[in-house]
């Protein structure tokens, strides 16, 4: 019942990172979304049906590598600039 609900709960966060691709902050929380919803899922899985938790660590461990990566990157789009839309490169200009 409750893995029913994880799945559309990741099935949105999944609609909502692919409709949101002006903004990279919209685009970064809606990748939080999603890695929170699968951390839930994983803690369910291991409690369950394992007793080892120290892959829980490492998956928060690369989390929050992934998520002071984002930020940073939105910092220095904001920095060179000034705002956080997408639409300001020209990725056909190399």
């Amino acid at each position: 019942m409750l893995l029913n609900y994880l799945f559309i709960l990741f099935f949105i966060g999944l609609v909502s990172f692919c409709s949101v691709r002006k903004h990279l902050l919209l685009s970064l929380l809606s990748l939080e979304y999603l890695v929170l919803v699968l951390f839930i899922s994983l803690y369910y899985y291991m409690t369950f049906y394992f007793s080892c938790m120290y892959f829980m660590v490492i998956f928060l461990t690369f989390t929050v590598c992934e998520g002071s990566l984002g930020l940073s990157v939105l910092v220095s789009l904001i920095r060179c600039h000034g705002n956080d839309n997408l639409s300001v490169f020209n990725f056909l200009k190399w």
